[in-house]
């Protein structure tokens, strides 16, 4: 073992002492009575050796300071501190130290899961996946046997790190291929191995694992969601979604996971569907409500929004109190948590309650909005009080002063709010540009995004942003360059070859190119109903209005957007299906009576629905 200058350390460790003495005999109020000493497992000479360790750490020696914490893990076995050795190396980018420590550590603790695991995502960021297999087997063997079927289930995970994740994928079915003989871990084994082939992209292979597991059990979960991955690239995988789904016992979280697979294909239809059956199943569960009422505004559903929200308005509500009586239960023993507020909390896809309430209020301001009564929305946007939330609140109140035709103002309610983090200055101008969109001021959003541009270049959201007010205001050529621009910076951003796509099918210009470019969009963006409406709209000026029919019906089944309903009423209308091309506009004016595309389509053709 390395030496170290006695004097030096003995000085540090005297400070160290000074400091550990005045904290026990001091605190935030003075001077208090000592506690009754504490006998600690630690012996001096141990006591010594760590705190060299750490004080070579602290001087740049990271070598020296993981040898000397290993040598003293070895020595005494413990677990904490083969941790510390691992993360000493981890912290100097020496892998290979790292996986030496935990090889030794599963030495000295034959029977720790915990060292097989940090084994393993070691060597997953070593992309070393070969040597994977024994630690993979061993975890599995360590695991107890109730809980051994999750983790198989989960196994890909722990090479989900790796660069080679084919190589990642042969391995895992080498681990597990000989688990499927046993009948307690046949299914997670072989939804493992199919989720293992899909993220090596072999998602041929990933559904025929899918197909195997879901008919060894049809009721069981995993194979449902492992279709649920598969679902973006083969279509094919949702018959296996849906027949799960049609179980009485079917599992509530498939569902809502299934709802989130749709609504991001912005089949917004089947979305709302589903989420109608679990607030039927489960009336008292709060998030499934938030989700159904941010569907029912994308639809233009407003009334059907509004009683979802106020619904969960209701229920998180409730649970809000229901978590401060408890909070307040637990306050006199829990001292710590007494600072603890709604910004503590994650904000994910089940936010809690103080989060999701501040979405309720929003959408429902935005309810009140689409009803014009102003009012209402205001009074909705005066309860959020979530710091987090200022610029949503103030864009929210500037498109409202913007519909009372108090434009000015509006801009300066967005440019007053403050600027906190890094992107808030980004986000004030994509805001701004927003509100004046909202009410057909094109060519200031037009300025407002190029200032943003200039500001920060090559920003591809805002490339495609200042595109589409180029669009608005006529300036074709320069859409297709702004446009190509964001292709350059981003080659699989399918919207910008959508939209670009489809400025050419709309002109009638460049059938060709137009169709190759939203072909390109579709295959990036798979079912996507505006894709396949602007697929739909090439070949309807190709002259292959079947086809363009048969698109546009099932895009309006997914999505019956107002400007789909435009389309698919001028394919009918040509096609001499003139009743079902005047019910189709009608519901599309019920949505939206201002839309552009919908009102230059029926003055174009001159009818009155």
């Amino acid at each position: 073992m390395t030496q170290f200058p006695r004097r030096k350390h003995l000085a540090a460790a005297a400070v160290v002492w000074v400091a550990l003495a005045a904290t026990a005999q001091t605190g935030a109020g003075g001077p208090r009575v000592p506690e009754p000493p504490q006998n600690s497992a630690i012996d001096a000479p141990l006591f010594y050796q760590l705190l060299i360790g750490e004080l070579e750490l602290r001087t740049g020696q990271a070598g020296t300071a993981y040898e000397v914490i290993l040598d003293a893990a070895r020595r005494t076995r413990d677990e904490t501190l083969f941790r510390r050795s691992v993360d000493i190396a981890l912290q100097a980018r020496a892998g290979d130290q790292a996986l030496a420590a935990t090889r030794a550590w599963r030495v000295a603790r034959p029977g720790s899961a915990d060292a097989v695991r940090m084994q393993l995502q070691i060597l997953s960021a070593l992309n070393r996946v070969a040597d994977a297999v024994e630690p993979l087997r061993a975890l599995i063997n360590l695991t107890p046997e109730a809980e051994r079927p999750g983790l198989v289930a989960a196994l890909p995970r722990f090479l989900q790190r790796s660069g080679d994740r084919k190589a990642a994928a042969v391995v895992i079915e080498q681990v597990l291929e000989p688990l499927r003989r046993n009948p307690a871990l046949a299914l997670p084994a072989v939804v493992a191995l199919g989720r293992a082939w899909l993220n090596a992209g072999e998602a041929d292979r990933a559904l025929v694992l899918a197909v195997t597991a879901a008919g060894a059990d049809t009721a069981a979960p995993g194979p449902a969601l492992l279709a649920l991955e598969l679902m973006a690239t083969r279509p094919d995988a949702e018959k296996l979604v849906q027949a799960h789904l049609a179980l009485p016992a079917a599992d509530t979280s498939v569902r809502l996971a299934y709802v989130s697979v749709l609504t991001q294909a912005q089949r917004l239809v089947d979305a709302a569907a589903q989420l109608d059956i679990v607030t039927r199943q489960k009336p008292d569960l709060a998030p499934p409500y938030l989700t159904l009422g941010a569907v029912q505004i994308e639809l233009r559903h407003p009334r059907e929004a509004e009683a979802a929200l106020l619904r969960y308005v209701q229920l998180a509500q409730d649970q809000a109190q229901d978590q401060a009586k408890a909070a307040a239960a637990r306050r006199p023993q829990q001292p710590a948590d007494a600072g603890k507020g709604v910004d503590d909390e994650e904000d994910g896809d089940s936010p809690t309650p103080e989060r999701g309430l501040v979405r309720a209020w929003l959408m429902l301001a935005q309810v009140a909005e689409q009803r014009r009564d102003f009012a209402a929305a205001e009074s909705w946007l005066a309860r959020i009080g979530d710091a987090q939330r200022t610029l949503d609140v103030q864009q929210r109140r500037a498109t409202l002063l913007a519909r009372q035709g108090r434009v000015d103002e509006a801009r300066a309610t967005v440019r007053a709010v403050p600027e906190r983090e890094p992107g808030d200055a980004r986000a004030k101008l994509v805001a701004e540009a927003q509100v004046l969109r909202e009410v057909r001021r094109w060519s200031e959003s037009f300025a407002v995004l190029a200032d943003a541009n200039q500001r920060f270049p090559d920003d591809t959201d805002l490339l495609y942003e200042q595109a589409m007010m180029a669009e608005k205001l006529d300036r074709m050529p320069e859409m297709e360059r702004l446009l190509r621009r964001v292709l350059e910076l981003r080659p699989d951003n399918a919207h910008a070859y959508n939209a670009l796509g489809y400025s050419l099918a709309d002109r009638g210009e460049r059938l060709d190119e137009a169709h190759k470019l939203i072909t390109r969009a579709l295959e990036l963006m798979p079912g996507d109903p505006f894709i396949t409406d602007s697929l739909a709209w090439v070949e309807f000026r190709l002259g292959n209005r079947t086809e363009a029919l048969r698109l546009l019906r099932g895009a309006y089944a997914m999505r019956p957007d107002t400007e789909i309903g435009a389309h698919l009423g001028e394919v009918l209308w040509t096609l001499d299906q003139r009743d079902e091309a005047r019910r189709v506009w009608r519901e599309s004016l019920a949505r939206d009576a201002e839309n552009e595309v919908l009102r230059e389509t029926l003055k174009r053709l001159r009818v009155s629905p």
